[in-house]
């Protein structure tokens, strides 16, 4: 699933196929049939992030700021100026890992990726959703029963959650996050992305997304080529 992500995220970015219409076919087989998610979700969410990468109330990335976490240094003084207090954010750093990471996908995007694709009536998408899940249920049901099928999904969901979390947030959250300030394009990417280091063990588990800043650059090259 973590690694289907990835390869949806290159389909969505038209990184993939010369001609475009041929990522986007693909990309609502591999994000709906593989991953059970709405294409046109993602590019909601994901087109925002790139045009305005950790812009308070711009990119979606950081709307966590400021109900679950403070982020960023401008934001979080201006949180205390005002003195408001959501959560006790001097220990974000403990309960980030308990909260973040594994509840994203199985809580939140889980019952949100079906409300949003209901509300914009987006039909295609679901049905590509429904076949994610009419085969998983086929598959496992003789298997593992109804709660085994629920328990295994759970778990899975929960795995990637973590996987997912890293993943994206590693390389934009250190960075700078601030209202959107109207500088110019290539200096709002370089301020919000960073890389990780490049090895064989990280590029496989990122999907190449460690060369965050070459991405956020060159949003459509192909992944295999942002160390070049």
């Amino acid at each position: 699933q973590a690694q289907a992500g990835w390869l949806q995220h290159d389909f969505g970015h038209l990184s993939v196929f010369s001609k475009s219409k041929w990522n986007h076919w693909v990309h609502k087989f591999v994000i709906g049939h593989l991953k059970g998610a709405p294409a046109s979700w993602w590019n909601h969410l994901h087109f925002q992030h790139h045009a305005k990468p950790n812009c308070f109330r711009k990119d979606p990335d950081v709307n966590m700021h400021p109900l679950f976490f403070a982020l960023g240094k401008t934001l979080s003084v201006e949180l205390g100026v005002q003195k408001k207090k959501f959560m006790p954010y001097n220990h974000q750093h403990k309960y980030f890992f308990i909260i973040g990471p594994p509840a994203l996908v199985p809580l939140y995007f889980q019952w949100y990726i079906f409300y949003f694709a209901i509300q914009r009536k987006q039909w295609v998408d679901l049905a590509w959703m429904l076949s994610f899940y009419i085969r998983f249920f086929l598959t496992y049901l003789p298997l593992l029963g109804v709660k085994g099928i629920l328990g295994l999904h759970l778990l899975v969901r929960f795995i990637e959650s973590n996987w997912f979390v890293w993943v994206t947030q590693m390389n934009h959250i250190p960075m700078h996050i601030d209202y959107d300030k109207n500088v110019d394009w290539f200096s709002t990417q370089l301020q919000a992305t960073c890389n990780v280091h490049q090895s064989f063990f990280n590029d496989w588990f990122s999907g190449h997304l460690n060369f965050q800043i070459e991405h956020h650059l060159f949003p459509t090259m192909p992944r295999h080529n942002y160390w070049k």
